[in-house]
């Protein structure tokens, strides 16, 4: 039983007539009989009786006239609710992303959000992109932004930028880092506050640092962003993260910044979702803005601009 073939049935019902049916179903009248008896096949009863003013329904006529009814009511709500749905997404979107990215996209992402998609309700959580890449593998989250995500079956991702890393001191540079760009050996003089291992962050400066036969001088490791440059606002030490993560503080003068030279360090920003959760229209709208939203944050770190 399908769809068409019930629009046929109820169609002939009310005009009495295949021919007058086939005319304005705009189909030839032998296709129509054919559907229509097909249908009968299909229930093993016929669906009219012929009489001398034309065809009538049967009782199984009638009671399956009251059901097509209902059931091409309901596929119609169905496809209009559907397409009211891609005109106006709607749900609860579940995003995960590390502390140094949250700090600069939640804020101005959930705004934009709620300016275009108001039906759209967003779960933010911040996790390091270790536990964000295993909630997506688990199907706990729809969307993660995470550095240099492993490739695996659950997961699909796509680059969303590179991000150069910089060194960040108190403003007075007690250290003596100097001007203009830092070569990455003075890292083994410099105190640092640093993630402890097994951060992503820590992994890559201490495998860039072993190239060089050196190894980074952390005086304190802290996985907590906002205190450690709290701490590095106060004069306690330096920390290496992305410049645009914390343009606003060097912007404000409460902190300074270095570009990492020969080598630089990089890493890259990659937008994932989980082949264990399915994608709906919302989870796409919202990836689209998150690619959107991180084109405009970080606009400056495309163009190679670092503030020094």
């Amino acid at each position: 039983m399908e769809l068409k073939q019930l629009k046929y049935f109820l169609c002939v019902a009310e005009l009495g007539s295949f021919s007058k049916a086939a005319v304005q179903l705009s189909v030839a009248q032998p296709i129509l009989s054919r559907q229509i008896r097909s249908l009968e096949q299909d229930l093993n009863a016929e669906l009219f009786y012929r009489n001398g003013r034309g065809i009538v329904l049967s009782e199984a006529g009638k009671l399956l006239e009251a059901y097509a009814k209902e059931i091409i009511q309901t596929a119609g709500k169905a496809s209009f609710e559907i397409m009211a749905m891609k005109a106006a997404p709607r749900g609860r979107i579940t995003i995960a992303m590390p502390p140094s990215i949250g700090w600069v996209l939640t804020v101005p992402l959930v705004m934009r959000c709620r300016g275009e998609f108001p039906m759209i309700a967003l779960h933010v959580v911040e996790g390091f992109s270790g536990h964000v890449t295993e909630w997506l593998s688990t199907g706990r989250i729809d969307i993660g932004v995470v550095y240099n995500a492993p490739r695996l079956p659950s997961l699909l991702t796509e680059p969303l930028l590179e991000e150069r890393l910089v060194l960040l001191g108190p403003a007075n540079d007690p250290a003596g880092a100097g001007t203009g760009p830092l070569p990455a050996s003075r890292l083994e003089d410099i105190p640092l506050i640093l993630p402890a291992r097994p951060h992503g962050l820590r992994l890559l400066i201490d495998r860039t640092l072993e190239k060089l036969g050196i190894v980074a001088n952390v005086q304190l490791e802290l996985d907590a962003m906002a205190s450690t440059l709290g701490l590095v606002e106060a004069g306690a030490g330096y920390t290496i993260l992305c410049d645009a993560a914390v343009r606003p503080l060097v912007k404000a003068g409460r902190i300074r910044s270095w570009p990492i030279d020969d080598p630089k360090m990089t890493r890259q920003l990659m937008l994932a979702t989980s082949t264990q959760r399915p994608t709906g229209v919302a989870t796409r709208v919202v990836a689209k803005m998150i690619r959107a939203q991180v084109a405009e944050l970080f606009a400056g770190e495309r163009q190679g601009e670092l503030v020094g």
